[in-house]
């Protein structure tokens, strides 16, 4: 009988847990904890060490829940009257019964198995392994007591591909994949995964669990029940926040991660066979679609970052309504908070939109409340008048309607002003977005210190360059279309554009090499910008317990320019950086040229340094 299968497996697994209660007694001033239990009509109890008493605790709770399923509590609660109905009349499942569940015709999800799964992932095969890869078959071969994986990340990095891999694997007779829909529910999922169970299924791989509404506030018969008894569940989904936000509640302390929205060039250039700096500033971020459908959705041929509105379409699917619908499933839609009011204008995505355009350099509040100026726009005017005016001649940009610029970017950014919006945007409301956009792993804090400062400036990185360089792209059409600006001959109109994206790419270089180094580094080194009162050095490299630094300057060019290191052979910038550091033990340049040395300073290829860099223990 099914019941009785289930029965001795919650048996099997209460036995293994810690019998008895707890309770504390204080023995010479000190609160000691307990474990207490009756033998034979014998009240015994157990003394449970500090470092112990955690996870005890967290085991005694695991047992009392095992216990109240037993008695048909908890997994009643996900059972329609239908199904209760025919449990209480028919408790024996027989032969034709199971022959349905094994070919998928019992089940009420889309549930594969056997033969067809061989079908999903056989286009796979000729892709290579993401390094967490390693990460989730760790779970699968591994004993995680009571624990469900949950594999994360933003759309198109890889994650169904992810998925499809560690199927090959596994044994086909133990193992399904189940699609979930919007119209899908947890009672209808716990239905299916108790007779997956009944079947002999070990490994169920739920994707798009968060398409169903109540997964969130109900996700814990997951642990609970299933991954309890042995069963390892792999849960994936588009809206990665919505597994974010389970994990702070029904699934707290019961969940086993594993993120890929973090693609470093390293991995793209090893999983995509493209070298080239330049092109993973273009589309990093995401696996490039079309030329090599690794993402995860195998059958769209659209590159999440080929120009701007492919980009605009990705910050509003992945991102903005990532957070909008799993706020919405969150506790009954009740923890939208600040951005309530947002919401329900529809002014959500715009205010993230334009955060996203602006963190890049600094999150200041005021964002939000002015009207939109373009940062890559100023820097591009100022690049082009220095260049001008050692010519004797006055920058072409000086001429540009500024006015008709901006107004085009934010069209085609689809961003409100300020003077458009029915709300106010307020300083809670931006950092809570913030917050979500750190969650969602598309931005990381790399602070920038100073030489005379001892409070680090904060300094927002984008995990996905693409995105990044596609605003930069919409700024350069928006600037062709300018009426003074079009009436430039094509020549020149063509090299104010291109400067500004090359201005825009060293830019970025000097984020992504910052950024990957931050998360290669081991304990006790940290990587940092150090800027002076006049001057910077683009990196520090620390190293905490030896004393020791070295010094980057990080250049787009493919020429060696003395320029390029006047920084890292002034004295003055380099005592000071010794005397609040450590000893400089090198200075280098990563640029995109060949390995050279010059007047000490260490040229090194910058796609080379980007692929060599490994995490570190």
């Amino acid at each position: 009988m099914y019941e009785n299968r289930r029965d001795i497996k919650i048996e099997n697994a209460i036995e293994k847990l810690p019998k008895g209660n707890i309770t504390y007694k204080t023995i010479r001033g000190k609160r000691r904890m307990y474990l207490q239990w009756y033998e034979d009509g014998v009240k015994k109890s157990s003394y449970v060490k500090k470092a112990e008493e955690e996870d005890v605790i967290y085991k005694v709770k695991r047992r009392k829940e095992l216990e109240k399923i037993l008695k048909s509590t908890l997994i009643n609660d996900y059972e329609d009257t239908e199904l209760t109905s025919q449990m209480n009349t028919a408790s024996t499942l027989y032969l034709s019964d199971i022959e349905k569940v094994n070919t998928g015709a019992f089940y009420e999800m889309r549930v594969v198995m056997g033969s067809s799964l061989e079908s999903m992932y056989k286009g796979v095969g000729k892709f290579g392994h993401r390094e967490c890869f390693d990460l989730l078959e760790k779970f699968i071969q591994n004993d995680f007591y009571g624990k469900v994986c949950l594999v994360y990340g933003l759309r198109r990095t890889g994650k169904t591909t992810l998925v499809l891999q560690a199927i090959s694997k596994l044994p086909l007779n133990q193992t399904a994949y189940i699609k979930a829909l919007t119209t899908d529910t947890m009672a209808m999922l716990n239905r299916d995964l108790r007779k997956l169970e009944l079947s002999g299924i070990k490994y169920v791989f739920i994707d798009e669990v968060t398409l169903i509404s109540d997964f969130i506030d109900s996700a814990s018969i997951l642990s609970d029940v299933y991954a309890m008894t042995g069963m390892k569940i792999i849960l994936s989904g588009t809206d990665s926040l919505g597994l974010l936000l389970s994990t702070d509640d029904e699934l707290y302390d019961r969940s086993y991660t594993i993120h890929t929205t973090f693609i470093p060039f390293r991995e793209y250039s090893q999983l995509l066979g493209i070298d080239d700096i330049d092109e993973y500033i273009r589309y990093g971020g995401t696996f490039k679609a079309g030329e090599t459908h690794f993402e995860d959705d195998l059958l769209d041929e659209e590159a999440s970052f080929r120009d701007d509105e492919t980009a605009r379409r990705y910050i509003d699917t992945a991102i903005a309504r990532n957070i909008q619908h799993s706020l919405a499933c969150y506790r009954s839609g009740g923890h939208f908070r600040h951005l309530l009011d947002l919401y329900e204008c529809g002014e959500l995505t715009g205010a993230i939109n334009r955060i996203i355009e602006d963190m890049n350099h600094r999150f200041l509040i005021a964002v939000l409340e002015k009207d939109f100026v373009s940062h890559d726009l100023g820097s591009a005017r100022q690049m082009d008048r220095k260049k001008k005016a050692k010519e004797g001649k006055e920058s072409v940009l000086d001429y540009i309607d500024e006015k008709a610029v901006v107004n085009r970017l934010r069209e085609i950014l689809d961003i409100k002003n300020s003077d458009e919006r029915s709300v106010k945007i307020s300083k809670d409301h931006i950092a809570q977005i913030k917050e979500y956009l750190f969650l969602l792993d598309l931005i990381i804090d790399c602070p920038s210190e100073s030489i005379e400062g001892s409070t680090p400036e904060e300094r927002i990185l984008f995990t996905q360059p693409g995105m990044r360089y596609c605003q930069a792209q919409a700024l350069v059409f928006s600037l062709m279309k300018d009426e003074l600006f079009n009436m430039l001959p094509a020549r020149e109109k063509g090299e104010v554009c291109n400067k500004i994206l090359e201005d825009v790419k060293g830019r970025m270089l000097e984020e992504i090499v910052l950024l990957e180094t931050i998360k290669t580094l081991p304990k006790g080194k940290r990587a940092f910008k150090l800027s002076f009162p006049i001057g910077e050095f683009d990196m520090v490299v620390i190293d905490e317990r030896e004393y020791t630094i070295k010094l980057y300057e990080i250049k787009h060019s493919d020429t060696i320019d003395p320029h390029q290191y006047r920084y890292l052979i002034n004295e003055e910038m380099c005592s000071k950086a010794e005397f609040k550091y450590g000893t400089i033990t090198e200075k280098v340049v990563l640029y995109r040229g060949e390995e050279k040395e010059v007047c000490g300073i260490h040229y090194y290829n910058v796609e080379e340094y980007l692929k060599s860099i490994v995490r570190k223990s």
